[in-house]
């Protein structure tokens, strides 16, 4: 009997393939041009002008017949929302990408970042990695349903939002405060994953299950002002210098959650002798030390995925010369593991410091959430690992990331949210490039992430 209905589920997915195929080369152009129009619209936050983007999202899913609906707190900042009602039977998904990106140096470019340059298969521009890829890729699943009258057991939702990049006032944290009917769902799918290849193989695929929570705290440390050719013991630079570096060299806590666990576990089952022996040893209370250290000094993504990070990134003081300043600051960027107790840590960093001049002042005004991690266990992160296995015949890996995005607020919410991304190579890490100069992406690896989500939806969505 288990062998009859392993063969009736697998003969139902097959039918499902063949009855809702995308031919995915004759629907290449169409994908790159609605890609190239968007990365050509700069939305550069600040000031963001996404309203532009949400615009031109507008008239292609409206040109098709699918309603659409726009959400702005300030009028040059919306949110698109659009959706494919399903039968009510299974509670809705969401897909989202954010319009905005971050600022560039044109200086350090290459190429112009807002012409979309297409070189050898390579796609430069800002935000062609972050996160147009996944806007255009949210745009053409809809396109898609609503074209092959794919019948759905949920709704499908497509939320193009504008201020991720450090302004969620006027994107997410907006729509869940004032319009969270119109995006509340079981999952979603995001930024935040990668499709690992190795010498033009998929080695895994990661997805995000959580992710760490930036927290800026800022040093002040206070002194009397003077002239500078007279030395004092109070002086605000040395206090400050010497926080820094106490604040910067500190080994915080080493802590595994349920999400790191299940990484690591996985990762050791397909890695080489010598590696596979160092990610078990993370997990072995009595070896994780060794494996820590070696982190530390090697492996700066591992190391920080394993404890909330402390990095100092900016310092300001004095104006002149010959003045000692009476205040120097600096800024730590503080990235929080899921469940840190803030109020703890704080006390413990003003401990490592453990100087009265230094004040240690935590951050004002919205941050992102600290959220439970989404769980490996769903419906959703089985069809991530069987589209996955379908496609590429490659294992999946829940991870952590060390940046943050807009999932932390719907995880916040309750809502079972994963970070999906583009095909990169160990080199590119799995934030494949974003921020960086020259942005860029391989039409190949967007038109292998579009397939992937486009495969998930269908998995978790279509009526039998």
């Amino acid at each position: 009997m288990k062998t009859l209905a392993c063969f009736l589920w697998l003969a139902a997915i097959g039918a499902a393939q063949d009855r809702y195929a995308v031919d995915w080369q004759k629907l290449e152009p169409e994908i790159l041009d609605r890609f190239t129009t968007l990365l050509k619209i700069d939305t550069s936050n600040p000031p963001g002008n996404e309203t532009k983007a949400a615009n031109a999202v507008r008239a292609v899913l409206e040109h098709e017949g699918i309603q659409v609906k726009l959400f702005a707190l300030d009028p040059a900042r919306a949110n698109l929302v659009a959706r494919i009602a399903g039968n009510g039977s299974k509670k809705p998904i969401l897909l989202m990408g954010h319009t905005d990106v971050v600022g560039v140096q044109r200086e350090k470019w290459t190429v112009d970042p807002f012409a979309a340059i297409r070189k050898n298969g390579i796609i430069y521009a800002r935000g062609s990695s972050d996160d147009k890829s996944h806007v255009v890729a949210g745009m053409m699943i809809l396109l898609l349903l609503q074209r092959l009258h794919v019948k759905l057991d949920r709704d499908v939702i497509f939320l193009a939002e504008a201020g991720e990049e450090g302004t969620t006032s006027f994107g997410i944290d907006f729509m869940i405060k004032q319009h969270w009917p119109e995006i509340e769902s079981e999952y979603a799918l995001a930024e935040g994953g990668a499709i690992v290849a190795d010498n033009g193989k998929v080695h895994h695929v990661l997805i995000s299950a959580t992710e760490k929570a930036p927290r800026r705290i800022r040093l002040v440390a206070h002194g009397p002002a003077g002239h500078g050719s007279r030395p004092i013991m109070e002086n605000a630079v040395v206090h400050l210098a010497q926080a820094v570096a106490r604040a910067g060299t500190w080994q915080t806590p080493m802590r595994l959650n349920a999400t790191t666990r299940a990484y690591f576990e996985r990762l050791a089952a397909i890695s080489p002798p010598a590696e596979a022996a160092r990610f078990r040893g993370i997990l072995d209370p009595a070896r994780a030390p060794e494996i820590d250290r070696y982190f530390r000094q090697h492996d700066p993504g591992h190391y920080s995925i394993l404890r909330t990070s402390v990095v100092p990134t900016i310092l300001k003081a004095g104006f002149r010369n010959n003045v000692i300043p009476s205040e120097a600051e600096a800024n730590l960027d503080v990235r929080a593991l899921p469940d840190e107790d803030m109020v703890k840590f704080l006390a413990e960093l003003r401990r490592v410091i453990d100087d009265p001049a230094v004040e240690v002042i935590p951050p004002v005004g919205d941050e992102r959430p600290l959220a439970a991690p989404s769980r490996i266990d769903t419906e959703m992160f089985r069809a991530l690992e069987t589209v996955g296995r379908r496609m590429f015949d490659a294992p999946t890996l829940p991870g952590m990331m060390t940046g943050a995005t807009d999932n932390a607020q719907l995880r916040a919410k309750g809502v079972q949210a994963y970070g999906v991304g583009p095909t990169v190579t160990p080199e590119e890490g799995p934030l494949g490039g974003a921020h960086s100069d020259d942005e860029h992406i391989s039409v190949r690896s967007l038109m292998t992430m579009i397939e992937y989500l486009w495969n998930t939806v269908l998995e978790v969505s279509k009526s039998d």
